[in-house]
């Protein structure tokens, strides 16, 4: 009888451990992927240029991607990094065909940046 209850305790806190191990995975939305902006080698928004003219590219561009009624919130919550010359999004969304909408109103909108798109599209579990 004790080993049945001592089975059956354990087997959530087994079923918990494969679902933790699977979900250790990073996902294109996972925090942990900050863990590589502390390396300095990727843009952040630190490095967002303070100049007006950058700072109107950058409002300009939220604006369009928020006025899109098509994107999930995770693609009108991408980075938008703006300096001189190019426009940097990062982030997760959840498709393709959002990733490529949410590029061309940066590139719309980009005041002859170049556009560098980093954008991921997230996995599905």
């Amino acid at each position: 009888m004790k080993k049945t209850i001592l089975s059956l305790l354990t087997l959530p806190v087994l079923g918990l451990s494969v679902a933790l191990a699977d979900h250790h995975k990073t996902d294109a939305d996972n925090s942990a992927r900050n863990e590589r902006d502390r390396s300095g080698e990727t843009v952040t928004s630190f490095d967002q240029s303070n100049e007006q003219a950058d700072l109107d590219v950058v409002q300009a561009i939220r604006k369009a991607i928020v006025a899109h009624d098509s994107l999930s919130v995770n693609a009108k919550n991408v980075k938008i990094v703006t300096d001189a010359t190019r426009v940097v999004l990062r982030g997760p969304v959840k498709s393709e065909e959002e990733k490529t909408v949410i590029d061309q109103l940066a590139k719309d909108n980009a005041g002859g940046r170049r556009v560098e798109n980093q954008i991921e599209i997230e996995t599905k579990d």
